[in-house]
């Protein structure tokens, strides 16, 4: 199926108060996430995937060996993970629903112990990425982080909240201070209601 660019869920402003300004979501949603939806749909016009979910797309194109990914999971990938990282913040913010908050102390022993482990994966994925709290099959929480454009889909894990750590996500509001970027990011951006509701 086609790629289509999602309409933010908010207005491109409407995250500033919270540190991420109008000028970044303009160059991150605006233009990243379309020339990944525009170069997707040329790269998977006249073959197999064109008629195939987002999702299939990802896992179907995903090389575990490969030491780079090819151009349609490149794009389709990235397409799937700033769906859910758009949706995963908002300008309300919001208190998280015990549910989720008695997993994350179930699996990491407290929030802050959760918050340290999601922070350190992001500050320390090397180059361009992305850091996951994901849920596995076993109903466990992990803190993960992958290269580049790769996401839990691959690894069959459910995604719950996820970080783009790539310099387009941050550079305008942080410069180079990708720790400061997490941290606000776990502290004010964060939509909680809609990371529980993906359990």
């Amino acid at each position: 199926m086609a790629f289509e660019l999602p309409d933010l869920p908010y207005a491109h402003d409407a995250l500033a108060q919270h540190g991420m300004s109008a000028e970044t979501l303009e160059y991150h949603h605006d233009l990243h996430h379309k020339a990944y939806v525009d170069n997707g749909n040329k790269l998977i016009a006249g073959t197999k995937w064109e008629t195939e979910t987002l999702e299939s797309i990802v896992t179907g194109t995903y090389d575990a060996n490969a030491v780079a990914q090819n151009g349609i999971f490149n794009n389709a990938s990235q397409h799937w993970n700033h769906m859910q990282f758009w949706e995963m913040m908002g300008p309300s913010k919001t208190g998280m629903p015990s549910e989720l908050e008695s997993l994350i102390k179930e699996s990491f022993g407290s929030i802050d112990a959760f918050k340290e482990a999601f922070s350190a994966a992001g500050a320390g994925q090397f180059g361009s990425g992305w850091c996951w709290l994901v849920k596995e099959a076993d109903g466990i929480l992990k803190v993960t982080k992958t290269e580049n454009g790769v996401n839990p889909l691959c690894f069959g894990q459910t995604v719950l909240l996820g970080c783009d750590v790539w310099e387009h996500s941050y550079y305008i509001d942080f410069r180079n201070k990708r720790p400061a970027y997490l941290s606000n990011f776990l502290e004010n951006l964060v939509n909680w209601e809609n990371v529980a509701s993906r359990l």
